[in-house]
């Protein structure tokens, strides 16, 4: 049975809870609602398994803070056996407009601090992300403020359809491969 390693990116805590930098998080607990598992804590994140059409996904919300997420994603490839072509990171991104969503197999870390520790950790730029599009509305200097902040009122009115779209590319990232899953949801 095939396993993939889903990667939500997100900051520990209350007070980061439901703010765009968290989206991955947001994006893995949807996920795992849908397929009707839970998250457990466990060595270096929280952890829920789901099946889906006999693929096994394997969630992980990294307990390490954003900066440090190379090392639960390291942690979890290797204890769950699961290869690089069957990772994928989902993470928010301010190059987007808001809710658009970008599959990819490989890329910089466009300045994300995230993707910077699991790129160094895993000396690679090779592994599929899920790009959740947060927007840019922020003045310059702001940009922390910005992603640590919570979605506005028109943001959040729109972002169910959008994370629900995001389960549908996880699911089908899983069960169709990378390159028609890009070609099925990208630029939608």
């Amino acid at each position: 049975m095939s396993k993939f390693l889903i990667v939500g990116l997100g900051n520990i805590g209350e007070e980061y809870a439901d703010t765009r930098h968290n989206i991955g998080f947001t994006v893995a607990d949807a996920f795992a609602k849908a397929c009707d598992t839970k998250f457990r804590t466990d060595r270096l994140a929280d952890v829920a398994e789901a099946k889906f059409k006999g693929k096994i996904f394997v969630l992980i919300k990294p307990s390490t803070f954003m900066n440090l997420s190379g090392k639960a994603v390291s942690y979890w490839l290797q204890a769950e056996n699961v290869s690089k072509a069957s990772l994928l990171v989902i993470t928010d991104d301010i190059a987007l407009p808001f809710g658009t969503l970008r599959m990819k197999g490989k890329g910089s870390d466009g300045g994300h601090n995230g993707l910077t520790s699991i790129q160094e950790t895993l000396i690679s730029t090779e592994y599929a992300r899920l790009r959740f599009g947060v927007g840019n509305e922020f003045s310059k200097g702001k940009q922390s403020d910005y992603v640590l902040g919570k979605w506005s009122k028109e943001e959040n009115e729109k972002l169910a359809e959008r994370i629900a779209v995001a389960v549908e590319m996880i699911k089908s990232f899983g069960t169709i491969g990378l390159e028609r899953t890009m070609t099925a949801f990208n630029n939608k």
